[in-house]
């Protein structure tokens, strides 16, 4: 059974997160809380957050050790943007778009990957 929780509209862009998201997956959920914990980003505290939910969400569901499972889905997808408008030399405007985006995080036993 796979274990999700989501942070949906997040201010940051997507691209800004995958390079965090790539360190943590396939990682053990404590693993990944020590290396998250430790790392400078901004991006690493939303994605820390995340994890902890999923964590919480997995302990509710009857998980005795939340902290042995595994980070299997880790995802930074695309979401909305806000579209503004920068004025800008000789009557132009040019847009800015303030990209926000969807983090999605899965934890699943390990004995269940083995058996895939």
């Amino acid at each position: 059974m796979q274990y999700v929780a989501q942070h949906r509209f997040a201010r940051i862009s997507s691209r800004k997160l995958k390079p965090v998201l790539d360190l943590i997956r396939n990682k053990y959920a404590d693993d990944a809380l020590d290396i998250l914990k430790h790392l400078p980003h901004r991006s690493a505290r939303m994605i820390e957050k995340v994890v902890k939910s999923a964590m919480a969400n997995a302990e509710d569901q009857g998980v005795r050790d939340p902290g042995d499972l595994v980070v299997i889905d880790a995802r930074g997808d695309g979401g909305p943007m806000m579209k503004r408008i920068m004025t800008r030399s000789r009557g132009m405007a040019y847009t800015i778009r303030r990209r926000s985006s969807h983090i999605s995080i899965g934890l699943i036993d390990p004995s269940m990957i083995l058996e895939d």
